[in-house]
Order: structure tokens, then sequence, then C-alpha cells
């Protein structure tokens, strides 16, 4: 059986409030105009998503320290599990809502990583904010051994029993690993004795995760899935504030984005998705075709 996730969130407010872009990022949209999140949960949900993650991927110090609140990371993770919650009671469907455990830094800069006597006492606080409206943790956008190993130990420690989940992002040339240059074998040993529910790669091209998926496949028992985006190759350097842009490949249309996602599923997936770039439209289309 394979398990639908959702989409991208924070680009789908970009999209919609360009102005979100900078700064706060998506969580300023927490303060401003929590219903659009809850309508784009609801758009996700109405695709045929199974499992929605909270928008909750920037209320971290780091970010919310851009303008002086960094104090408030709790309050801000809760309201995004709240919404996401509500999402759901409205729909009316039998949905499980995710709580995100992001990079504490910058997303992809495995040189960027706090140490875990850092990293540990925030995702305590991430995890314990989200835990009353969140069915699930999923640790996403790892980008090395050590950050995963961080994050999950948190949501295992303090997540009163809830699944935990981790997802990693690769370096964007197929079978070279993690972007901190670890293999995925060497990630998945520094697992070793946690009880994580699965593991998936998330926020990279197809292409690197379909290769990555026929390893973790003969690394664990574990169920194994992806969430790719649809995102440029990272440049060097970049940071979410920087002059350094991304951008939207134009060579992923939707069937081949669908078409990415059904070999996923034949080498092993049983949870598929979408990050950045992939939204409501294109789970919906995958939705169609699992069915």
């Amino acid at each position: 059986m394979v398990t639908l996730l959702d989409g991208g969130m924070g680009r789908e407010i970009q999209e919609r409030r360009p102005q979100a872009a900078q700064g706060l990022w998506s969580a300023s949209v927490l303060l401003d105009e929590p219903d659009l999140v809850v309508e784009i949960h609801r758009e996700y949900i109405d695709a045929g998503a199974l499992v929605i993650t909270a928008n909750n991927y920037s209320t971290i110090p780091s970010y919310l320290g851009k303008a002086g609140m960094q104090g408030r990371y709790r309050e801000l993770t809760g309201l995004a599990a709240t919404l996401a919650r509500r999402a759901v009671r409205e729909s009316g469907k039998d949905v499980a809502v995710a709580g995100s455990l992001p990079p504490l830094e910058e997303s992809y800069r495995a040189d960027l990583v706090p140490p875990p006597e850092t990293a540990q006492p925030i995702y305590q606080g991430v995890v314990e904010a989200l835990r009353d409206d969140v069915d699930l943790y999923i640790c996403e956008t790892m980008s090395s051994a050590v950050e995963a190993r961080t994050a999950a130990g948190a949501a295992l420690a303090h997540g009163q029993g809830k699944p935990v989940y981790v997802s990693w992002t690769l370096d964007e040339t197929p079978g070279c690993g993690l972007r901190s240059g670890e293999t995925v074998k060497q990630a998945v040993d520094a697992l070793a004795g946690f009880a994580v529910d699965g593991y998936l790669f998330n926020c990279t091209h197809p292409e690197a995760i379909e290769a990555g998926l026929r390893e973790l496949k003969t690394l664990t028992a574990k169920p194994i899935g992806c969430y790719p985006n649809r995102l440029n190759k990272v440049p060097e350097g970049w940071t979410l504030d920087n002059e350094i842009t991304t951008g939207l490949r134009g060579d992923l249309p939707q069937h081949l984005y669908v078409a990415s996602m059904l070999r996923s599923i034949e080498a092993g997936a049983t949870l598929v998705g979408g990050c950045c770039g992939i939204g409501p439209s294109d789970i919906r289309a995958l939705a169609e075709q699992l069915a």
C-alpha cells in the first residue's frame, strides 16, 4: 500500500504572497494570514494527500531571529500544528498531521549544522510545541548523519511515543550520497539502535532520489519513501536570504514528476509526495495515477 504525502508549502505561499519570500519566509503567514495556511493544507487534502506536514519548517530561532522573534519559536511552531489540525478537522477526512523537525540553520548546508549540544534543546522545544496536534514527526531535509541523529533523538525522547521518520536530502548527482558527502549506508548506520519508523529522501531531484531508494532498499526492512523537489540545482554557498537564487526546473513537467514517483514506488517507496515546487495539482495527478 502506498501512502500519499502532500507537496511543498513555502513555495505555494510564495506564489500567492511574493512578499513572504524573504525574512520570516512562510512563518510570517502563520501570523498574518492563518486562513491561507489552512486553505493550502485543504487543497492538498482535497487532492488526495493522506499525510500533511505542519507549516513549521521556518519557525525556528535562526529564521525568526531575523525579526527579533526567536523567543517565539515554540508559540509559532505550535500554531502551525494547530492550523494543520484545523484543516484536517474541516476536511472531515482521515488524514494524519506530521510535525517537521527541519535544519536549524540553512537547508542543504551540512557545513552549517550546529553541534548536537546546541541543536538538541531546540529540537526538544520543537517536538514539545508540536505534540498536542501532530500524529507523527518527520526529521526532514537532513543533510548529514549527525543532523538526523540529533533530530530523531529529540523526537524519540520527547514525542510521547508518536512515530518518527527521518528524511535526508541528497547530493544531486545520483549515487553520491548525502549533501555532507556521507553515504546512504553511513546515514542509516548512524541511526542504529534508534526506533525510527521509516526512512525517506526529500528536497532533492527525482533522479538522485531514485538511485538513493534502490540503495536504501538494500539497507533496511523499514518503510521507505520520498518527496522530491522541482528546484534547480542548489548553487554553492546558497542561503535563504543571500543573493544566490535557485528557481524552478523547466524540465520536470507534471507528467515526468508522476512518472518518477511511479518508478520510485517500483524501487520500494511506500510513502511518496512532493517538496519545494511540487503543488496541489501535482499531488492530485499522482493520486489519480495511484488510484
